[in-house]
């Protein structure tokens, strides 16, 4: 990390009430103070806001605000100064030039962050946390990112580490004393830590699956035959008419896809291509692609028309269609156009036939009924993945991994006790442990892993 100081919009792009460009680094406040003559800012006290003009040379740029954060209590623990102008793109581009004119650099992507997490004003999982918080689309997500950008999955893995690494201290000291056959260590305890270890791995493991799907959204596939009301489905979850509806088997020819909010949640609803044998080229195409997106879903809402007299296709479908992760639930549609008699009897027949756990719902997507009762079954469908006993939720894919590697690690370990394997195995698999927990907080960390993760950030953030 070098002593360059940088600058970047950090609202986003495009014309708005205000804009923001930050200026982090030592030389901070002497860059900006070349173009701000109304007050002297290395005698300001840090926290404070200033106003005043912004200048290049003679000429005004803009009226600004101008807000100072002294070194160490600043985002990135560098002197910070945040600038506030008119939202003009044309005006946070004259500043912006102005600044680099005046010795500063634009930040590349994550900078700020990146600089936070390096002079230890955060921690990684809190660093990636910051990105989570401004991508999030829904209540759960937002919450669940405050959680980890408040520390707390660096507080789990904290307690975890701290805990190891007092018994791979007494490991790494009978290696010293390998000559006199002492035991430091009781390998009783350790077993005991590993298993409590190994449980609160486990659980967070667990929680990756509920995490994934409300930072991601759960994907349901609408899967049926031709004409079985997919579209019209779709239409009245969303209350838009974003699908062609019409009585023209094979209207939908590729996936179409939507994102549906329930009760804080996210949902990616996929609408399929017609199921059935076709000799149209494009229709083929439509229905593979149909396929390969129920083998992605986490839920697969299959429909079935109320009033079809044979349900064998539908069922020899669905069968072909399950696995064991997934959630199925199967809709009797179009019920305004069949008695109740019929419709009541066409849950029975799937009930015989398929042996793969399922809700069954009767729906008319036309006039809107029983809607509401699909919607609470995928809202169910989420709220079941949460624990009640964790407190953190693991979303990130790279803490997944890291969890599984220190999962792995810390087996091995309680197998190299069981068959009283040398002392110095046992230590390699404790700092295995140890090192891939410490992946998490950023503890153990590598440049490219640095890289991967900030250059995913904004520029200005």
């Amino acid at each position: 990390m070098n002593n360059d100081t940088i600058c970047a919009l950090a609202t986003a792009n495009g014309v708005g009430a205000l804009g923001i460009i930050r200026v982090s680094g030592n030389d901070a406040l002497d860059i900006v103070q070349q173009s701000f003559s109304s007050k002297k800012l290395s005698k300001q006290k840090s926290h404070t806001i200033h106003y005043g003009y912004f200048t290049d040379g003679e000429e005004l740029i803009d009226e600004v605000m101008i807000s100072i954060f002294l070194a160490p209590k600043s985002f990135t623990t560098e002197n910070s100064v945040e600038i506030a102008f008119h939202g003009s793109p044309h005006i946070g581009k004259r500043i912006l030039e102005t600044l680099i004119k005046n010795g500063a650099r634009i930040a590349k992507a994550g900078e700020f962050t990146l600089r936070a997490f390096i002079n230890g004003r955060i921690d990684l999982s809190q660093a990636e946390a910051i990105a989570d918080v401004i991508a999030s689309e829904n209540e759960a997500s937002r919450k669940v990112a405050i959680n980890q950008l408040k520390g707390g999955i660096t507080n789990e893995i904290s307690l975890l580490r701290t805990d190891l690494l007092n018994f791979v201290s007494l490991i790494e000291l009978e290696l010293d004393f390998a000559e006199e056959d002492v035991e430091f260590a009781d390998r009783s305890a350790l077993n005991l830590l590993l298993d409590k270890i190994e449980l609160k791995l486990k659980s967070l493991i667990e929680s990756f699956q509920y995490g994934n799907a409300i930072k991601n959204g759960t994907a349901v596939a609408i899967i049926g035959k031709p004409n079985a009301g997919k579209s019209t489905l779709l239409n009245a979850l969303l209350k838009e008419e974003r699908a062609i509806v019409s009585n023209i088997a094979g209207t939908t020819r590729d996936t179409i896809e939507e994102i549906l909010h329930i009760k804080g949640h996210a949902f990616r609803l996929i609408d399929t291509a017609g199921l059935r044998e076709t000799m149209d080229e494009i229709e083929a195409i439509g229905v593979k692609k149909a396929i390969e997106k129920v083998e992605n879903a986490n839920i697969l809402v299959y429909l079935s028309d109320a009033g079809t007299e044979d349900f064998s296709e539908d069922i020899e479908m669905i069968k072909s269609l399950l696995r064991d992760d997934l959630k199925l639930i199967i809709c009797a549609t179009k019920i305004d156009e069949v008695s109740p008699a019929v419709y009541e009897k066409v849950e029975d027949v799937f009930r015989n036939e398929i042996s793969h756990e399922f809700d069954f719902i009767t729906i008319s997507a036309v006039e809107n009924q029983n809607i509401q009762d699909l919607k609470n079954e995928l809202s169910s469908y989420v709220e079941r993945l949460k624990s009640e006993e964790n407190n953190v939720v693991i979303t990130n894919q790279r803490h997944f991994e890291a969890l599984r590697k220190s999962l792995d690690a810390v087996q091995k370990v309680k197998e190299s006790i069981s068959f009283q394997i040398s002392t110095e195995l046992l230590a390699y698999e404790l700092r295995n442990a140890l090192e891939h927990l410490g992946e998490i907080s950023g503890e153990v960390t590598n440049d490219e892993v640095l890289g991967n993760i900030f250059s995913k950030f904004c520029i200005g953030k």
